[in-house]
């Protein structure tokens, strides 16, 4: 059970390495693009690839009687995008098997690696368990650890730990067939990583620059982080921390210079320099190059 390209690498992993894959269960196809046509998950499309029934209920609880004609040892689930019910959790006598982006039971939730760049993390991971009816609460089978490197961004660390983590769920498997793992309960200390809203995407020039070239980061390629000029929405694709400034006097997003790479503004505490940002309708442009077409100077402020 899977949907996204993170959890069409674990699929891939499984096949590779001999598991007979019975079903895919997959969300229905979405209108995507401006033409609105309906796209494929990249499960479903891993999936038909491989010759392997493809399911697409609405709803989970719709999903039940394709799963008990399936009758499966064990379901493995990854991102899915769905709530499992108590009857698709009991149904296979190996149980269902979920593999998470994060340590847990840090960064429960349905975005664990943006929240770890947002916070700024320096390490985080992926884990393997035994669902249970909670959110991202059931005993932990396998983990393993990677770092977060200095300047990586949300697409940068989601491929690295679809990796990991399919590597994770293959041995997790493997062990599981074998009799040799035992699962143990999460151990307190819980945090959240609940899914993003609009406000999340937009910059909050109050805050110290580090944390907004955070935010930029956790949020690229998608869905980009925004602010706004003139009544215009910006997205701000890249964007870089400039120590060696200061904002002086300046309010928080207030142009201080123009240069030759950038747009340098001021925030709560310290200075960003836009790099690379795409007006509304637009595409993606050199931040100096938005600065001389917009004849923008020192003292406009983003909000």
């Amino acid at each position: 059970m899977g949907t996204p390209e993170f959890a069409a690498v674990s699929l891939r992993a499984l096949i590779g390495a001999g598991h007979e894959v019975t079903g895919v269960f997959t969300q229905p196809d979405r209108p995507a693009g401006r033409g609105g046509r309906l796209k494929q998950s990249a499960v479903k499309e891993l999936a038909l690839t491989a010759g392997i029934k493809v399911f697409q209920p609405g709803r989970s609880r719709e999903g039940a009687d394709a799963l008990r004609a399936l009758r499966p040892e064990l379901i493995a689930v990854v991102a899915y995008g769905q709530i499992l019910p108590p009857e698709i959790l009991a149904l296979p006598p190996g149980g269902c098997v979920n593999l998470h982006a994060s340590l847990l039971p840090l960064y429960r939730g349905a975005a664990p690696i943006q929240w770890a760049l947002l916070n700024g993390e320096t390490e985080t991971g992926v884990t393997t368990m035994r669902m249970d009816a909670g959110m991202d609460t059931g005993d932990i089978l396998l983990q393993e650890s990677c770092p977060i490197l200095p300047g990586e961004d949300m697409g940068a660390l989601h491929d690295k730990l679809a990796f990991l983590g399919a590597a994770l769920l293959a041995e997790t498997l493997r062990r599981l067939e074998s009799g040799g793992l035992t699962a143990r309960p999460q151990s307190e200390g819980a945090t959240c990583a609940p899914r993003l809203g609009r406000s999340d995407e937009r910059l909050p020039w109050p805050e110290d620059a580090v944390s907004l070239a955070r935010r930029v980061r956790a949020l690229r390629p998608w869905p980009g982080a925004f602010t706004q000029l003139r009544g215009e929405t910006i997205k701000v694709w890249e964007a870089e921390v400039r120590p060696e400034e200061g904002p002086g006097q300046a309010g928080p997003g207030e142009i201080l210079r123009l240069g030759e790479s950038g747009i340098l503004c001021a925030a709560g505490c310290g200075a960003l320099e836009l790099l690379t940002v795409q007006p509304a309708g637009r595409k993606s442009m050199v931040a100096a190059d938005f600065a001389r077409g917009r004849r923008l100077g020192p003292g406009e402020r983003f909000l």
